[in-house]
């Protein structure tokens, strides 16, 4: 049986649409179809309902599903395995979310390294779809991201708090509103804290979907944006930027998730002595 057509039906499983299953696994559409056929064809059962709709899982689908699951965990870690460089006990993979690396990912990356000499490490960076889809599949054992994922397999928890500080290329007290504010999309629950902080009915000239670039846009054209301390406490130190004197701060939950099916080889994961 063909590892690919198993990752294929997993992707298509967790995307819920072929066309999105193709652009994740970087084939066409009629390579995903190709593959589920002859999966199906060797089985002898339906396992997906298709449609222009996207694709459901019938009852023989879903008892395979983690048939599915266990064969493509077992090849990545058989792949791991083989690829081991010389003098290690195993291979630990972890994904750290694009905009939590800084000051973050890496701490907890550093802390793992010092705290576990005998392991080769590997990191990944990604958005939430694609650190699920990776943990789901086998392919990393744990993750940083802004919220927690939840699935078959997964477990979380909070590792960290981010401390959000509104602040400007100039020296202010805090005003109604910042014509050079720039607005950085955190995510569900960071909108709902700004909304409340901020109730005004003014938009940003500029929005970000990550707090580096944001970053990177403030110390070039000027404005003021709210961003982790953990990425500009240097900043302030040395003048660059000035906390804007007044304004509300938020804080914003790091979470660690983790595959249950890794916890046995790593029980480590969950030692509170690795968080940032």
């Amino acid at each position: 049986m063909n590892i690919s057509a198993i990752q294929t039906f997993l992707a298509v499983v967790q995307s819920g649409n072929l066309n999105k299953a193709a652009e994740q696994l970087n084939v066409t559409q009629s390579t995903v179809t190709t593959r589920l056929d002859s999966l199906e064809d060797i089985l002898g059962q339906k396992l997906l309902v298709r449609s222009r709709r996207g694709a459901e899982l019938t009852k023989a689908g879903f008892v395979f599903l983690r048939h599915a699951e266990l064969v493509a965990q077992g090849w990545e870690q058989a792949r791991k395995a083989v690829g081991l460089p010389k003098g290690f006990s195993g291979m630990f993979s972890f994904a750290c979310h694009f905009d939590l690396w800084e000051q973050a990912g890496s701490t907890w990356l550093e802390n793992v390294r010092n705290a576990q000499p005998g392991l080769a490490l590997e990191a990944w960076s990604g958005d939430l779809g694609e650190i699920k889809r990776w943990l789901l599949s086998g392919l990393i054992d744990a993750a940083l991201v802004p919220e927690p994922l939840t699935g078959s397999g997964l477990s979380s928890r909070e590792v960290a708090q981010d401390r959000l500080v509104l602040v400007s290329t100039v020296r202010r007290a805090v005003q109604a509103w910042d014509p050079a504010y720039v607005y950085v999309d955190l995510g569900s629950e960071y909108r709902r804290q700004h909304s409340l902080a901020w109730p005004v009915d003014e938009t940003a000239h500029m929005t970000f979907g990550a707090s580096r670039w944001a970053l990177d846009y403030l110390l070039e054209a000027g404005g003021s944006a709210y961003l982790p301390w953990r990425l500009i406490d240097t900043l302030v130190a040395s003048g660059r930027l000035y906390p804007v004197e007044g304004a509300p701060e938020f804080t914003k939950a790091l979470h660690l998730t983790w595959s249950k099916a890794s916890l046995s080889a790593f029980p480590w994961i969950v030692d509170r002595n690795m968080e940032p």
